[in-house]
């Protein structure tokens, strides 16, 4: 479907540019098997009537089928849900209908608000938990994406060589020619076998041009953009030759020494996250740490209306935000102390969460969206301020 996108920060900084009343947030976990995506559409339909009875609470009838018309004829699209993969998150405000396709589980959500609930994308890109692998050998790489739960491959952009001969094309080495004729007395000739190292000379020449190659595609097309690290799979030998042309920062000085097409895409998995899982526990105790630091000097609250009045006046340097926890509260109106309504079912309600680390990122601050046994507080918020 031509309104699928890729999901990255742009995507995002997009969404939030979208605030015609109303916006619809709908997110619904998929299947890959055949056999359990009906239960896909039914879940979708269902979380299409919950949209529906936000939306009667401000519009009338004929307003509300319209804004629902593009859900409605998603759900019979019978094609578009036999491709989908982990989550499927849809947008749709006047003028706007946006779909995207997740590879991790979302929690099933409709929200009807003034902007986007954004804040399961957030988590989905930040780079606390998220990095990149490129099983890489002498014939052609492979480039995937993971988190803590998960890895899948990446269908790679167009413009990108996949091969070794998609690579370097006419400037491969002729068959890395190992016999090359050699004029003997009068009309004879005689074979003269070039030497090992010369045939080793060729390969390494190829080897090292398709190298750069791939490590500049990789960090122009997907490092550049997400910041995440990059984790090589490779044979040792493989892997020299690589760092010594590869100029991309995100590239982990740790790598799994292996050739990547002799094991399985889990096993790739689990082993990329052996080794980027201390890091990660380390980067969340330290924020941690520097929170509980920071509300004893009186430069971080734990406190809903002293964050959400933080965060208006750009104080907000880094908020730890609790993953699928809603408030059902408008940011505003908690400033103002108007916390009256409390039901995410109306339009005029918003998840203060969200709305919260949508405001702190605009004010150039910085959201980390922790599991519940992560966060150091029980209020689902942490914030860090600037002063």
């Amino acid at each position: 479907m031509k309104n699928t996108t890729f999901l990255n920060n742009e995507l995002i900084s997009e969404l939030l540019s979208i605030t015609e009343d109303p916006c619809i947030s709908i997110y619904v976990p998929t299947h890959r098997n055949y056999s359990d995506k009906k239960q896909d559409v039914g879940q979708f339909k269902s979380l299409i009537r919950q949209a529906e009875k936000a939306l009667s609470e401000k519009y009338p009838e004929t307003e509300v089928q319209a804004y629902l018309q593009p859900f409605e004829d998603l759900s019979r699209d019978h094609e578009f849900w036999n491709n989908t993969a982990d989550a499927l998150a849809v947008f749709h405000a006047p003028g706007y209908f946006k779909l995207v396709h997740l590879h991790e589980p979302v929690e099933p959500l409709a929200l009807v608000a003034s902007g986007f609930h954004t804040k399961p994308l957030r988590h989905y890109l930040q780079t606390l938990e998220r990095y990149h692998v490129l099983g890489l050998t002498l014939k052609d790489f492979k480039l995937y994406e993971g988190n803590r739960h998960s890895l899948r491959e990446i269908d790679l952009a167009p413009a990108i060589p996949r091969t070794l001969v998609d690579a370097l094309g006419d400037e491969l080495t002729e068959k890395h020619t190992t016999i090359a004729p050699f004029a003997g007395v009068g009309n004879q000739t005689t074979g003269m076998h070039y030497g090992l190292d010369d045939k080793q000379a060729e390969i390494d020449k190829d080897s090292e041009r398709f190298f750069r190659i791939v490590a500049k595609s990789v960090e122009e097309h997907y490092s550049k953009p997400t910041g995440w690290p990059l984790i090589l799979a490779a044979l040792p030998e493989h892997q020299n030759m690589f760092r010594k042309v590869n100029k991309n920062n995100c590239l982990h000085p740790k790598a799994i020494s292996i050739n990547p097409g002799a094991i399985s895409v889990d096993k790739l998995s689990t082993m990329a996250w052996e080794i980027l899982e201390p890091e990660y526990e380390e980067k969340i105790t330290a924020e941690v740490e520097r929170f509980r630091q920071a509300k004893a000097d009186s430069k971080g609250s734990d406190i809903p209306k002293v964050i959400a009045s933080a965060a208006f006046a750009g104080k907000i340097d880094t908020l730890l935000a609790e993953e699928n926890r809603l408030i059902a509260v408008r940011t505003s109106n908690l400033v103002s102390g108007q916390t009256d309504i409390k039901n995410l079912n109306h339009p005029g309600v918003d998840d203060l969460i969200d709305e919260l680390g949508e405001l702190v990122v605009l004010k150039r601050g910085k959201v980390l969206i922790l599991p519940k046994e992560k966060m150091p507080t029980d209020t689902g918020l942490a914030a860090i301020f600037r002063y």
